[in-house]
């Protein structure tokens, strides 16, 4: 009776073993095995290449965190808004824009309940606020939902819905959304205040870019897979610290909120500091700040080491 027990136990127990294996497969590349080459940066997860040390490249761009060069005029003044209304965008749908038909745009580091501005120094002068005082409700705009927030220095800038608004000084054209997704922060407004969008993404779905069909979060961008962390037997991120800052770790999104890829593997998984990560293929995925809009692969091949996902889980172009 003993012995049929253990028997039985262990015929559980190598089945059990052979799930987790086939869930998280074995086609782990080893980090010994990359091509890391001259361009690699000091852990694997900075510029791609030498001497730029923003880990987007040498041009200008979300080096500085916001997402352009931060260079101003210092006699450039904001610009008042003047009559808000709402235009149509042929990616993002329906966008509000002030009365020279510039896009404007929200922060996630802000808040709007209360509404508060975490956008001063260097970040302001890439997004400028827009001035609430001279702001009005045009077409399409509810007066009811646009407001004011004192900024630290003192003025006042516009709110729409409690979002605090900005302009993107890379924005030089009527109707460009060149900050549209800027470092996966910043997003052009609806009228109601929430982030444009044209349709409501998946938590994870499919997007064709210049590498093919990749894996895109709900905002669209681009997901990546850091050679040096491991699938097996759990996941473990080697992107910690700073890594984060330039690679964020994408957030557990539910098995029936994705399209289009395989769920093999498809599950959140618990960091070291105790923040919940999702993982495709049993492999941590982050976005990239480098990556202004949707659609953009700019960490593809990072260090040797980064490599946007395949709607099966694989890493795109990876070395074998």
């Amino acid at each position: 009776m003993n012995t049929s027990w253990r028997s039985a136990s262990l015929v559980a127990t190598a089945a059990a073993v052979l799930a987790l294996t086939t869930a998280c497969g074995q086609e782990t590349p080893s980090a010994g095995s990359q091509n890391v080459g001259a361009t690699a940066a000091a852990g694997g997860f900075g510029s791609s290449g030498a001497g730029t040390g923003t880990g987007v490249g040498a041009g200008a761009g979300a080096g500085n965190g916001y997402g352009a060069d931060g260079r101003q005029d210092s006699a450039d003044v904001p610009k008042p808004a003047g009559q808000l209304t709402v235009s149509t965008n042929a990616e993002l749908g329906k966008v509000v824009t002030d009365s020279a038909g510039m896009t404007l745009y929200r922060f996630d580091e802000d808040t709007a309940e209360p509404p508060k501005s975490n956008c001063d120094g260097g970040c302001a002068t890439a997004w400028p606020p827009v001035p609430a005082d001279d702001a009005t409700a045009g077409p399409g705009i509810d007066k009811a939902l646009l407001g004011e927030v004192t900024r630290a220095d003192g003025t006042k800038q516009l709110t729409i819905g409690g979002w605090p608004a900005y302009r993107y000084a890379k924005d030089t054209e009527v109707g460009e959304t060149n900050g549209q997704g800027v470092n996966g922060k910043w997003f052009a407004l609806a009228s109601d205040g929430k982030k444009a969008s044209l349709a409501s993404l998946p938590g994870l779905s499919v997007r064709k870019t210049e590498l093919g069909d990749v894996v895109v979060d709900k905002n669209g961008m681009t997901v990546y897979r850091f050679t040096k962390d491991q699938a097996w037997p759990k996941s473990v991120s080697a992107c910690t610290g700073s890594c984060l800052e330039k690679w964020p770790a994408v957030a557990p999104v539910a098995e029936n909120d994705v399209k289009g890829i395989v769920k093999k593997g498809l599950m959140p998984f618990t960091r070291p500091d105790g923040v919940k990560q999702m993982s495709i293929g049993c492999w941590p995925i982050y976005t990239f700040a480098g990556d202004k809009k949707p659609g953009d692969v700019n960490g593809q091949g990072i260090g040797g080491t980064w490599f946007a996902v395949s709607p099966d889980g694989k890493p795109i172009g990876a070395p074998k």
